[in-house]
This record gives C-alpha cells, structure tokens and sequence, in this order.
C-alpha cells in the first residue's frame, strides 16, 4: 500500500484549537491517519487494475466484432434467398404469361 504522510499532531493541535479535548483530537487524527492509509492505492495497483480493464475492453472488442461478422454473414444468406425466390418468382411469371400468348 502506498503510505500517506499525515501530520498527526498538526492536526490534532487544530482540533484542539476548534474546541475538541486533547484525547479527541489525538483519536481523531489516529483514526484519519489509519483510515487514508487502508484507502490509498500503490500505482502498482492503479496499473493493474487498469490492464485489467485494458484487457476487459479488448475482449468486449473482439466479441463486438465476432457479432458483426456473424450478423453480416446471416444478412447476406437472407439477401441472397430472397433474391433467389424473387427471380424464381419473376422467371415463373414469364413463363406462364409466354404460353398464354
């Protein structure tokens, strides 16, 4: 964990000044200390948690991807049978009106 430098003692000669009693302004000021101390983050940690992220993104991507390519090709086979039946559909049209002339 990264340490936090807190001057204790500064602080707690400003909560005295504020009116806190002596034992509440040194509990107060060991509490602050021991609290920024368990929150703050080493870079380390920030890094990893943002090559975790970097590789989460990268996944999402690749899987965005993989959908479109997959929807492209099911877009395509639609297209194509359906234009399959609509020349069909057109050829057997011209066909019965030719033997009806």
């Amino acid at each position: 964990m990264a340490s936090f430098i807190l001057d204790t003692l500064a602080y707690a000669d400003t909560l005295k000044a504020g009116g806190f009693s002596p034992q509440q302004a040194e509990t107060q000021a060991r509490a602050l200390a021991e609290i920024l101390d368990r929150q703050m983050a080493t870079k380390a940690e920030v890094a990893e948690h943002e090559n975790n992220l970097q590789h989460a993104i990268e996944v999402l991507r690749l899987e965005m991807k993989r959908d479109i390519a997959e929807t492209k090709a099911d877009l395509t086979r639609w297209v194509i049978g359906a234009g399959v039946l609509q020349t069909t559909i057109v050829v057997g049209v011209l066909l019965k009106v030719a033997k009806l002339v």
